[in-house]
């Protein structure tokens, strides 16, 4: 009897598992109806994703996750190219350029022409020792002081260097000398001075360089060295036991001196 009643029970367990809320039994459902739902779910699921993309490519191309958030504004490629270009204003250093560039010109040719432009270094003298004429001289960077045109312009383009190196122009005492001056100086001077009508200072050839120049020991090396660069020398009569008066003082234009019969 027992075994009856426990098989009773669970049928009836089992009718009411199957039985809905309330008592109603569920309805059994087919298994190809219980997929058809899904398969459509799934459908509209995969032509959106499909249809998203190809939608966003039809405008944009594809998309690169390092891509700006929006659109790009601003002017195409094409439209740089093919728009007319705008002239800008002219700046006003731009605007000024030519005048300095024409300044530049100028001074360019400044330094290429002689140290001493308004003189002329083809000019051939003819007057006599210590009586030559304006037109015969050449005014230096000292003033008072002058020389032969030749002279003057191997000078002068010697003075540029030196001032280069040094930062000023070369101290002189002396350079061209008339009959007058020569003859007053060889009463003070006595054996320094030439023979009036005799000394290359007369032929406006020789300078006498003051001692800030021949006391000091670079400043006068370097006279001596590029001196003769530019046709200047102390003469060999003029150095310690070169059989004159030691002068180191005492500078000649060599190309004038020889050309009168004098010695170097």
């Amino acid at each position: 009897m027992e075994s009856s009643s426990s098989t009773s029970d669970s049928r009836r367990s089992r009718r009411e598992a199957e039985t809905g809320h309330k008592g109603r039994r569920r309805a059994e459902v087919p298994s190809h109806q219980r997929w058809a739902p899904r398969m459509a779910v799934l459908g509209t699921l995969a032509v959106a994703t499909i249809a998203m993309p190809l939608s966003a490519g039809a405008q944009d191309g594809p998309v690169s996750p390092y891509a700006p958030d929006g659109k790009p504004v601003g002017p195409t490629a094409l439209d740089l190219v093919s728009a007319p270009v705008a002239a800008e204003p002219t700046s006003e250093y731009v605007a000024s350029a030519p005048k300095i560039e024409g300044r530049a010109q100028a001074a360019s040719r400044s330094v290429e022409r002689a140290p001493l432009p308004n003189c002329d270094p083809s000019v051939e003298v003819t007057s006599s020792n210590g009586k030559l004429t304006g037109h015969e001289l050449c005014d230096l960077w000292q003033a008072g002081e002058s020389l032969r045109p030749d002279a003057a312009v191997a000078l002068s383009a010697m003075n540029e260097s030196f001032r280069a190196t040094f930062g000023r122009d070369i101290c002189l005492v002396s350079s061209y000398r008339t009959l007058a001056s020569q003859v007053s100086l060889k009463g003070t001077r006595g054996g320094f001075a030439a023979k009036p009508g005799t000394s290359f200072h007369g032929w406006g050839l020789a300078i006498d360089l003051c001692s800030t120049e021949t006391g000091n020991r670079e400043v006068y090396s370097w006279i001596n060295k590029n001196g003769e660069l530019y046709g200047w020398a102390n003469p060999s009569w003029a150095k310690r036991g070169g059989g004159g008066a030691y002068e180191p003082w005492h500078f000649e234009f060599t190309e004038g001196v020889v050309a009168l019969g004098g010695l170097t």
